[in-house]
């Protein structure tokens, strides 16, 4: 006898901005094995682009703030960078080094976060993601020291940043930075080798290294795969050419290839930070800029490599003091256009994981 089985769809979400974000997967199962999958967002469409070009270049800065809200200050930077490529404004250099130390330690936050984040995924509840959050309460710290804020930071200015670090910025810095290797070794105690973590991640939602590159995949997502592509050494931009690390990258690309680079990325985070720290220079933070900005009429795309991936920017300017066009390339939203094919042919359990480790931002995807 044969017994016939009926396909059964269930939507997964829209879930509360305090998990991934607002997102909504519908899936069609077979029993629990997953025969199809559709990914469902626009919950958090705000109309950033559109109401970009009806503000002043300066009244836009807070709006980046709102995409990778987990990055606010790698935005701003990506953003600064690209009024600065338009108008012609150069940056000095203590200013520079004081964006490269923001935009490392805002990279440690974020993947404190999404690591946190994937073994709560994983059913280890909130005991990882307590341990982070203790390590990130700290550079929340250093930032509120800096700008007063702790979540959107709005720091960045054409030119430079809006002040200069306070006089104990530095030495809490270096002893947070001497601290961090010590919790990142503390981190890998307790989960590297955990025997549910590894079979719940090793070879699980597995991406090809060519698939990736097909699909514009890029972060810790394409380097868990394989692909050894950072903007930050393979097209340096800021003063990135003048520090020392290493790209970490995965073999299978799969969940678990996915969380060792970004724990990887911390450790080269640190470097970067310290090296900085060592190199920082005295003298001016920002360049005097007209005001009202507007820059010639012109076209221009700036890239950074934010703590999700490739985060660029492209303005338009007519010569007036509001952007023609302005339009973003969120790392998030081209890293979750493979979630379909990670996760056809797995369980829903398997599916909850994958979905963690890409890590997205639906701040950005949705914009």
């Amino acid at each position: 006898m044969t017994l016939d089985t009926e396909q059964v769809v269930i939507n997964m979400g829209p879930q509360h901005p305090s998990t991934h974000g607002v997102f909504r997967m519908r899936v069609t199962f077979d029993g629990e094995v997953i025969l199809d999958m559709e990914p469902v967002f626009g919950y958090l469409h705000r109309g950033i682009e559109k109401l970009a070009e009806h503000k002043t270049y300066l009244q836009n800065m807070p709006y980046t703030d709102r995409l990778d809200y987990l990055a606010s200050m790698s935005n701003n930077m990506a953003y600064a960078m690209a009024v600065e490529k338009l108008a012609g404004i150069e940056v000095p250099e203590r200013a520079e080094y004081i964006r490269i130390i923001m935009a490392e330690l805002m990279r440690i936050s974020s993947h404190l976060v999404g690591v946190g984040a994937l073994f709560n995924d994983m059913g280890a509840f909130m005991t990882p993601f307590l341990y982070m959050y203790r390590e990130r309460e700290k550079i929340l710290d250093l930032f509120e020291m800096v700008c007063g804020q702790r979540l959107t930071y709005n720091y960045m200015r054409f030119g430079g940043v809006s002040h200069d670090l306070p006089e104990e910025f530095i030495p809490t810095l270096k002893r947070f930075i001497d601290e961090m290797p010590g919790y990142i070794d503390e981190y890998d105690q307790l989960l590297a080798e955990n025997e549910i973590v590894l079979a719940r991640s090793k070879g699980v939602g597995i991406l090809p290294a060519d698939k990736a590159i097909n699909a514009s995949v890029s972060g810790p997502v394409l380097r868990g795969s394989g692909v050894k592509w950072d903007l930050r050494k393979m097209d340096p931009y800021s003063i990135y050419d003048r520090f020392d690390f290493e790209i970490p990258t995965g073999t299978v690309g799969d969940v678990y290839d996915r969380y060792r680079v970004r724990v990887e990325e911390m450790r080269q985070s640190v470097r970067i930070v310290r090296q900085a720290m060592e190199q920082i220079p005295a003298g001016e933070v920002r360049t005097r800029v007209p005001t009202p900005l507007k820059p010639p009429p012109g076209e221009t795309y700036v890239s950074i490599e934010a703590p999700k991936g490739e985060l660029g920017f492209y303005l338009v300017s007519d010569g007036s003091a509001k952007p023609y066009r302005f339009k973003i390339r969120a790392p998030s939203l081209l890293n979750l256009t493979v979630l379909r094919d990670l996760v056809v042919g797995w369980k829903l359990a398997d599916a909850i994981v994958t979905f963690g480790s890409i890590d997205v931002c639906m701040g950005e995807v949705d914009r």
